[in-house]
C-alpha cells in the first residue's frame, strides 16, 4: 500500500495531482504582494523559493518573511525551498549555511514541506530529515538535470536514493532535447511507481517538449506538479487555470 501525505487538508498521492505554485518575491513587500494574490488562486499548495529572496542570507530576515507569508496563507500547506545555483536556482551558499537555513525553517513551525537537493553529503541530509520529522515537516528529496535528460535507469536511481535517505517525496526534474527524453521520464516515472516506490513521487520534464509530463502525473505517477500564477520558476510552468483544467478533465476520463 503506497502511502500518502496529507497536510492542512490537501492529500498528495491519490486523486489528481495536486498544483504548487512559486512565490519569488525578492523582497518582503513582493512577498506579502504575491501571497495576498495567490489567496486568489485555484491551487493546492505553495513553494516559497527562498533563493529569490534578497536577505536569504539572514536567517533572522528570513524567518521574519516567512512569518509573513504564512499569516496571509493561513490554511494553504507551505514549501521551504532554497534552489542551488547549480539546480537551477538564483543563488549559492555554503553547504553549512544551506543545512543551517533548512534546519532552522524545519524547526521553526511554519512550513509543512522543506526540500533538500539529493547530491549533498548523506549524512547532512539525513540529520535534516530527522530535524523535519521531528518537527512533524516533511521532506522533499530532490533533484534538477538543467542539461539532459538522464538515462532511465539513472533516473530510477536518482529516486530510489532519495526514497532510501528518507525522503517523503523524491522529486527529479529533467531537460528533454527530443520527443524521445520525454518519453525516458514518463517510462521511468511509471517503472518507479509499479516496481520501487511505496511514497508518493514528483516527476517532470522541463520547457515547453516536457509539459505532458507536468499534466500526465496521474497517468504515470507523479503527484504534485508545477503551476505558475505570475511568474514561473522553472521552463514549461503551465498557468495554474489551464492546469486546473486539464488535470480535471484526465482524471474524469479515467
Amino acid at each position: 500500500m503506497r502511502k500518502t501525505i496529507t497536510v492542512k487538508g490537501v492529500t498528495i498521492g491519490e486523486g489528481e495531482p495536486k498544483i504548487c505554485v512559486p512565490i519569488v518575491g525578492g523582497n518582503l513587500e513582493q512577498l506579502k504582494e504575491e501571497a495576498v494574490f495567490l489567496r486568489t488562486v485555484d491551487l493546492d499548495v505553495v513553494e516559497w523559493r527562498v533563493d529569490f529572496f534578497e536577505q536569504v542570507e539572514d536567517i533572522e530576515k528570513v524567518t521574519e518573511a516567512l512569518a509573513a507569508i504564512r499569516t496571509i496563507l493561513k490554511d494553504i500547506p507551505l514549501i521551504f525551498t532554497f534552489r542551488s545555483a547549480k539546480e537551477g536556482g538564483e543563488k549559492e551558499v555554503s553547504t553549512h549555511y544551506y543545512f543551517q537555513l533548512n534546519q532552522t525553517i524545519a524547526e521553526s513551525g511554519q512550513v509543512e514541506m522543506v526540500d533538500v537537493e539529493l547530491f549533498n553529503d548523506e549524512h547532512d541530509i539525513k540529520s535534516l530529515i530527522h530535524t523535519a520529522h521531528q518537527n512533524d515537516v516533511y521532506v522533499i528529496v530532490s533533484n534538477h538535470d538543467f542539461d539532459k535528460t538522464p538515462a532511465k535507469e539513472e533516473i530510477i536511481s536518482r529516486l530510489r536514493k532519495a526514497q532510501e535517505l528518507g525522503a517523503d517525496l523524491p522529486k527529479i526534474a529533467v531537460m528533454p532535447k527530443t520527443a524521445a527524453d520525454v518519453l525516458i521520464l514518463l517510462d521511468a516515472t511509471n517503472t518507479m511507481v509499479e516496481q520501487y516506490s511505496d511514497r508518493p513521487i514528483i516527476t517532470m520534464s522541463m520547457a515547453g517538449r516536457g509539459i505532458i509530463s507536468r499534466v500526465a502525473g496521474e497517468i504515470f505517477g507523479s503527484a504534485l506538479t508545477f503551476g505558475s500564477a505570475k511568474k514561473a520558476s522553472a521552463p514549461g510552468q503551465v498557468p495554474v487555470a489551464e492546469l486546473r483544467n486539464i488535470l480535471s478533465l484526465i482524471n474524469r476520463s479515467l
